[in-house]
């Protein structure tokens, strides 16, 4: 992979005796005039596995924009997102939510109220989807955890969580458990930290199986999200489907983003 880098990316490598876990952090990226390559070997060896058993971080630093489709019982919903500045707009039979870069904001048919909470969920659905390259992001701290054990196969674990002041909510948590003979995505547990802005004990889990090959890097087709019991997995609560995906190295205008006339900011 090809990028432009001012600062290099930093290793901070922390151990303790106690409880034999290994904590690092890579810091952020700034991008400058000078080409150099940049592998997933900057990464810690567990996470950069994974990466390379989904086709690659280089690969996906390649792409441009995804986009793809959830049906649901409202209708379809179609996500485009711009893969580097994050830039997205949700197109829903009723609503169109987007972010332009700096702003949330909502276009309504006229009569329609919005449901659900525009900020929290603009990028929601694109922040799973994309596992497990979003876990590349700037500002990531991992931590090797116990094994999650479902049904009698032990999944090994990372524990990925944010330095202070990255994103919305920096106190979120994140738990990847990958299959040990394919390196793959296997599990994601998560807190939610958005309402409360306090760090969360409670986990919510989704299922990561069903696999599908787009441009070279192997994305869900599917996402499964369990009960839990103990902050471990236990039944199938419900599951959704994508469809149409859409991964190109192309970028749209940033136009393709910003808030339509009849559309409101959301704060």
């Amino acid at each position: 992979m090809k990028t432009k880098i001012l600062t290099l990316l930093t290793l901070i490598i922390l151990s303790s005796c106690k409880d034999e876990k290994t904590t690092q952090t890579v810091d952020s990226i700034d991008y400058s005039v000078e080409d150099l390559d940049v592998t997933t070997s900057l990464y810690p060896d567990h996470i950069s596995n994974v990466f390379e058993a989904h086709g690659g971080l280089d690969a996906w630093q390649k792409m441009k924009t995804l986009k793809f489709t959830m049906t649901k019982e409202s209708g379809k919903e179609i996500t485009t997102t711009d893969l580097h500045n994050r830039y997205s707009v949700i197109e829903m039979p009723k609503h169109t939510l987007g972010f332009d870069g700096e702003n949330v904001w909502l276009r309504s048919d006229a009569g329609e109220t919005y449901e659900g909470k525009p900020r929290f969920y603009y990028n929601l659905m694109f922040y799973f989807y994309a596992m497990p390259f979003v876990l590349a992001d700037d500002g990531i701290i991992y931590e090797d955890i116990e094994p999650l054990v479902f049904e009698g196969k032990s999944y090994p674990g990372i524990k990925i969580s944010y330095e202070s002041g990255v994103g919305e909510s920096p106190d979120d948590e994140y738990l990847l458990y990958y299959d040990s003979d394919k390196n793959q995505m296997a599990w994601l547990g998560y807190t939610v930290t958005y309402f409360s802005k306090e760090k969360s004990k409670t986990y919510s889990f989704i299922n990561y199986s069903n696999w599908q090959n787009v441009n070279g890097l192997i994305l869900p087709r599917q996402l499964t999200w369990y009960h839990t019991k103990n902050n471990k997995p236990t039944t199938i609560r419900n599951e959704v489907e994508f469809t149409d995906i859409v991964l190109t190295e192309s970028r749209k205008e940033a136009s393709a983003y910003a808030k339509p006339e009849n559309a409101e900011y959301i704060k």
